[in-house]
């Protein structure tokens, strides 16, 4: 393998990124220009996270173009980007010294003496929002760097000075493997990226790969009720610690109740003793599980934790998590980011609990390979809700086999009982939702596409329409 180039050879260099609208190479943009350096960025499609991208000073440019590499120190791309990239291959031809994102990142966090890499299927934004929002109100000040905005920190990225940075670590392209982290947190093993996988035991075998890169003092935490994590944990030689419902876990929940909108309440037990109680400020089980991992962690970064649970409490989570962002003639319309089935089920059950009237849910399938791979699990995914939308296949990075569209997920839910309709388009969706929500309705879209701009969309079409009456 060629040598990696290091970020700290180009002091204040120009950094080209290719594929600068992503969620974690934006905020990785953002880092390197707070660090003085000169950035760009090109990515195919001028993408939500691309205003927050040029406030920082950043020239972006939309498409992919050879001369956009020009004049560049240090290029820098995500793992989506294929070999053929035109900006690759320019690279190449002009000798341009070229790193995969998550080498990057590993350089980065190496800077620090504490870096806690939090990965897992599904979470890890959440947790790793919470987890950092908790290190910073209890003045432990760390570096952050996360795959979502997160108000607290004003965008997806900051820069702390203590010796901490917390990032969220992907398996996708088993990117993760590039990181040095000396903390892992992994909140679950599940299949997904089966474009890159064989199977969900080679998944497993990676995220093993991972928990071996950290350093014989490290601490690997894990989600003890996952038999694949707990495994991993079981034949590891490095320090472990455990969270869970279960109280077999080290750190688990007692009493544990809920409210009407799922909310729930615990007794926060850690060894056998009682460390506080805790009211989530966020709905769902899958929440507190997300909540014990990052105070599981905090814990081990030296936290106050009456502190830390306060912070639990007041946390509402990150952009595009269960977020609300319009109501229409009474219906409350949110968006989540979960884009695989499991993600899905999860962000619908709260939705059902917050529902007064009928739950409509919007899909947009992510990737081809994606919904090849899970196809038997998006046909009941949408059971909780009364009506299913869903629009075309988002590619990103991939092209159409012409195999597999939404038609056949349609047809295949219908089977299955599910209210299911095909609404290809934005449009299309939003003039359904429009002609079928009656006061009382929710309606969740959900996808990590660009399904949120159909909320969007949604949201400027009713401010005009009140501007006009």
């Amino acid at each position: 393998m060629a040598e990696i180039p290091q970020i700290h050879d180009y002091p204040g260099g120009h950094i080209h990124m290719i594929g600068v609208g992503g969620s974690s190479m934006s905020g990785l943009a953002e880092m390197l220009v707070d660090k003085g350096y000169q950035v760009t960025g090109s990515d195919r499609d001028d993408g939500y996270l691309m205003d927050d991208v040029r406030a920082k000073g950043i020239r972006v440019m939309i498409g992919h173009r050879p001369e956009n590499v020009h004049g560049a120190d240090l290029v820098v791309y995500t793992a989506a980007i294929p070999k053929d990239n035109p900006e690759l291959l320019e690279c190449r031809r002009l000798g341009i010294p070229t790193m995969e994102r998550a080498w990057l990142l590993g350089q980065l966090m190496a800077e620090d003496r504490q870096a806690v890499a939090v990965c897992g299927a599904h979470g890890k934004t959440t947790t790793t929002s919470l987890l950092s929002q908790i290190l910073m109100e209890c003045g432990l000040d760390p570096s952050v760097a996360i795959g979502g905005k997160l108000d607290a920190i004003g965008g997806s990225t900051r820069i702390g000075h203590n010796d901490i940075f917390v990032a969220e670590a992907c398996e996708f392209n088993r990117s993760f493997l590039r990181l040095q982290p000396t903390m892992a947190l992994v909140m679950n093993i599940d299949a997904d990226h089966l474009d890159c996988y064989k199977d969900i035991d080679e998944i497993e075998a990676t995220f093993g790969q991972f928990l071996s890169l950290l350093p014989p003092d490290g601490v690997a935490i894990g989600k003890g009720t996952d038999p694949r994590v707990k495994r991993l944990l079981d034949g590891l030689d490095r320090r472990t610690v455990t969270f869970g419902l279960d109280g077999s876990c080290d750190w688990h929940p007692e009493g544990l109740t809920e409210d009407e909108l799922g909310r729930a309440s615990f007794t926060l037990v850690h060894g056998g003793e009682t460390v506080g109680t805790v009211h989530m400020g966020v709905p769902g089980s899958f929440n507190v599980e997300n909540a014990l991992g990052a105070l599981a962690a905090a814990h081990e970064l030296g936290a106050d934790m009456a502190q830390a649970i306060r912070t639990v409490e007041a946390f509402v989570g990150a952009h595009r998590r269960f977020e609300l962002t319009d109501v229409i003639d009474g219906a409350e319309i949110f968006h989540d980011y979960g884009h695989n089935p499991a993600e899905m089920r999860n962000a619908l059950s709260i939705a059902r609990k917050r529902c007064k009237g009928r739950l409509f849910a919007v899909m947009q399938p992510h990737t081809f390979s994606r919904v090849k791979a899970l196809f038997e699990d998006y046909l009941t995914c949408t059971a909780v809700a009364d009506f299913t939308l869903v629009t075309d296949i988002c590619a990103a990075r991939e092209k159409d086999p012409g195999d597999i569209n939404s038609g056949m997920l349609v047809e295949g839910m219908k089977a299955h009982g599910i209210d299911a309709v095909w609404t290809p388009s934005f449009d299309d969706t939003e003039a359904y939702l429009r002609a079928h929500l009656q006061p009382g309705d929710l309606a969740l879209t959900m996808g990590c596409g660009d399904i949120n701009l159909l909320n969007a969309q949604m949201h400027r079409h009713e401010m005009e329409k009140q501007s006009s009456l």
